[in-house]
Formats: C-alpha cells, sequence, structure tokens
C-alpha cells in the first residue's frame, strides 16, 4: 500500500486487543523517531518506551482510566526536557563534531546561537518550544505506525504533574507532554474500527496565496 492508503487507514484506536507488535515493527517506529525532523537537531526530548502492564496501570489511572494504555502493546511517553541548559547544548555540539568528523571549534558559533536563543527565552518559553519539538517527532511515529501497519493512539488526556511524578520526570529534567499508544485494533469494541475516516475536504484546508 502506498503513503497515503496507509494514512486513510489509521484512526486513534480506541480499543485494541493486547497482541504484541513484533520487535521489528517498534523498532522501525523508534527509529523513525530518531530520525525525525527537529529544530536545529537539537531533539530536546526523551521518549519513554513502557511495556510493563503495572506500570501501564498505574499510567491509566492519572490518564483518565483510557483503555488503550493497558491493551496497547507499548505505551511511549513523549517528556520534553526542562530546563534547557547550556551543558545540553555542549554535549549536542561534541556530538555533531564526533559524528561528522570535524573539530568542535568549527561548530562553536552554532552552539553559541543555540545557548543565546535558549537564553533569550524564558523558562517556560524553552519548554514549550521543548514540547513542539516532541510532537514533531509523535507525528512521525504515527506515520511510521501506519505504515507498518501498527495502530496508534496519540493521547493528551493526562495529569501531567501526577505522571511526572510517577516516573520521576522532575528529577530526571523532565516533563510529560503526550502519550503514544502502539498495538492493534480490537474491531469488535472499537466504535471507530469501521467508521469511514472524516477530514476536511482540501479546498477548506488549503489556503492559496497568489
Amino acid at each position: 500500500m502506498n503513503l497515503l492508503q496507509d494514512l486513510n487507514w489509521r484512526y486513534a484506536t480506541k480499543r485494541m486487543t493486547g497482541a504484541k507488535v513484533p520487535q521489528e515493527k517498534l523498532d522501525t517506529i523508534l527509529e523513525s523517531i530518531r530520525l525525525s525532523a527537529s529544530s536545529m537537531g537539537f531533539q530536546p526530548y526523551n521518549v519513554f518506551v513502557i511495556e510493563d502492564q503495572e506500570v501501564r496501570k498505574q499510567i491509566q489511572a492519572v490518564a483518565f482510566n483510557q483503555p488503550q494504555i493497558v491493551e496497547a502493546s507499548h505505551l511511549l511517553v513523549f517528556a520534553a526536557w526542562d530546563p534547557l541548559t547550556d551543558a545540553q547544548v555542549d554535549d549536542y555540539i561534541q556530538h555533531i563534531a564526533s559524528e561528522r568528523g570535524v573539530k568542535q571549534e568549527t561548530l562553536q558559533g552554532f552552539g553559541d546561537s543555540i545557548k543565546g536563543m535558549i537564553k533569550g527565552r524564558t523558562a517556560d518559553e524553552n519548554f514549550q518550544w521543548a514540547a513542539k519539538q516532541s510532537y514533531i517527532a509523535l507525528g512521525t511515529a504515527l506515520v511510521a505506525a501506519s505504515m507498518e501497519k501498527v495502530d496508534s493512539t496519540p493521547m493528551e488526556g493526562f495529569q501531567p504533574a501526577a505522571l511526572d511524578e510517577l516516573l520521576g520526570l522532575k528529577e530526571k529534567g523532565l516533563r510529560s507532554v503526550s502519550l503514544l499508544a502502539l498495538g492493534y485494533r480490537d474491531e469488535e469494541k472499537d466504535f471507530l474500527a469501521k467508521a469511514k475516516k472524516v477530514r476536511k475536504p482540501s479546498e477548506k484546508l488549503f489556503l492559496k496565496v497568489a
């Protein structure tokens, strides 16, 4: 199937069967997240991959008891860095130098520009920027999952402070942003499984500027 057919196939799955996603498919989805676009390539977030059922039950309790959390094969938690620091920038610059085989000094201007951007914003503005970057990766994961014929459910319906405490995110310099359940649809229980996908028609979504 082609990309547009895959995207038409996917929807925010409401009920899942509990069947496991094969490791190679999961690895492809995770690699798509790693390769996703990010402003300046900085990737100011981490992604937790949670398979443990007990942990997911605890997460479900702070996520309005959404069934996909425990019915999924895996649950991903996207968490943005908070705060953003010079040390993170230095690590990134060092990584670029190592990967590309160049001297770190040649990247100083680039690193200084990132640090300047961070210092020019409030802590909350930096977190919101980092959170937006994580959403780009979330979107990439949704596309990759559809191409692997793995069902997915992106979720914002949870209590961030409670989830942060549950996973010890503050101590890690992180704050939760979104969840992504990966698994397989339960067509008997999911009322949307056979429903037609509904989106705006092109003429109402796309506005041309002459």
